[in-house]
């Protein structure tokens, strides 16, 4: 099964950027549809975005315009590129394939400040 590290979580102001990435092994990263979750202490796992082995993405609703998922098959890594953050995205991010299968990762922290 996947082994899921993801990184690059931190703390940052309203309006600003992050990008967070996650190393994937275990599973042929490149014949694999990919995804980025996110949850809060009050709500159950959300799905932000998706990404086919092709490349071709979806967004909720609520991140579209803001977030750009993307993945590099060399490096068997995913990448969530994130702008014009708000209180609201703060939340552990974690990536996982799509559907979800099997262990998740410890995620990354973002803390969105107003």
């Amino acid at each position: 099964q996947a082994q899921l590290v993801e990184s690059g979580g931190g703390l940052v102001q309203a309006g600003g950027s992050l990008t967070v990435s996650c190393k994937v092994s275990g599973v042929s990263f490149w014949l694999s549809a990919m995804a980025w979750y996110r949850q809060t202490p009050r709500n159950e796992r959300e799905l932000v975005a998706t990404i086919t082995r092709f490349g071709g993405t979806t967004y909720v609703d609520s991140v579209k315009g803001r977030f750009t998922i993307s993945r590099d098959n060399a490096r068997t890594t995913l990448y969530l590129k994130m702008n014009s953050l708000n209180a609201e995205d703060t939340a552990v991010y974690y990536c996982n394939l799509s559907p979800p299968a099997g262990s998740w990762g410890q995620g990354t922290q973002v803390t969105v400040s107003s």
